[in-house]
């Protein structure tokens, strides 16, 4: 008797096991699946809680001028106005053949000055500043930013300006980076400080050690009103801008005859020089 007793408890504790599964677990996969899918924070979804926002695509520097058109400069107005400018400078070898052409087409230019070369020929940099000419930002180890940080582009920035500032006594407003080459966020970093960053429309090419036939070339085939054109009076190793040098007082005179005026970046983009 007692036997048949048991066995009729172990099969009714059987039955009500398996009613309590029946109608537990579509309780508990309706409930995971809510949770999965609800927006309230205090629910754990393991899935949203590590995905990550998508990165947008870095703008190129044509998106760059064109969104921070403002900050980021290329070319000046439509007027018969033409800017040169001179990267890479102070350089012993160069920059004081430049100062001379110019000095006697009667015309004033635009310089970038790199930090490092400014601590090591300091009197060169005053020189460009006492002729008149305007001095702008070009970094201080010439480093390549569009792959830098923020800060690391500050950095450059900031000590090449406390340079310059000490040397001709003010802080340009001018930036040129390396290369040409910067990024949105150091960008936004310049805008917000109160920088100007000028690239160029008219590449000479001089810094492939060019003649002065091929330089004058790139150059007049190229350059309209408002051109900002780029050419250098330093370099590195093995450099030679005998070329640049030497077709300067031809591509002057040429466009003089032209009716062009040349103008400093200040002028030609009406701004100031300083910060």
């Amino acid at each position: 008797m007692s036997r048949t007793i048991n066995k009729w408890i172990v099969a009714l504790g059987g039955i009500a096991f398996l009613t309590a599964l029946f109608f537990c677990v579509p309780y508990l996969s309706s409930k995971a699946a809510w949770a999965a899918h609800s927006d309230d924070p205090g629910i754990e979804n393991s899935e949203s809680s590590d995905s990550t926002p998508a990165t947008a695509k870095p703008l190129n520097l044509g998106e760059l001028r064109r969104k921070y058109s403002e900050t980021f400069k290329f070319r000046g107005p439509e007027v018969k106005q033409i800017a040169l400018t001179f990267d890479d400078v102070p350089d012993p070898r160069f920059t004081p053949q430049v100062l001379d052409a110019l000095r006697k087409e009667g015309v004033k230019a635009t310089f970038f000055v790199v930090g490092h070369r400014a601590k090591k020929y300091p009197e060169l940099v005053r020189k460009i500043h006492q002729e008149g000419h305007i001095i702008g930002n070009h970094s201080f180890s010439h480093a390549q930013f569009k792959n830098r940080s923020r800060s690391q582009f500050q950095n450059e920035i900031l000590r090449t300006e406390k340079i310059i500032a000490n040397l001709v006594g003010y802080r340009p407003k001018l930036i040129r980076p390396p290369y040409g080459d910067v990024n949105e966020d150091q960008v936004k970093w310049a805008k917000k400080n109160g920088y100007t960053i000028v690239n160029w429309n008219v590449d000479s090419l001089d810094w492939k050690g060019l003649g002065a036939q091929e330089v004058k070339q790139n150059v007049l085939q190229a350059v309209g009103p408002g051109s900002i054109v780029l050419q250098h009076a330093g370099g590195g190793t093995g450099s030679d801008l005998s070329g640049t040098i030497r077709a300067l007082p031809e591509i002057i005179s040429t466009l003089k005859g032209k009716g062009y005026h040349f103008a400093t970046l200040p002028e030609l983009l009406h701004t100031v020089k300083h910060k």
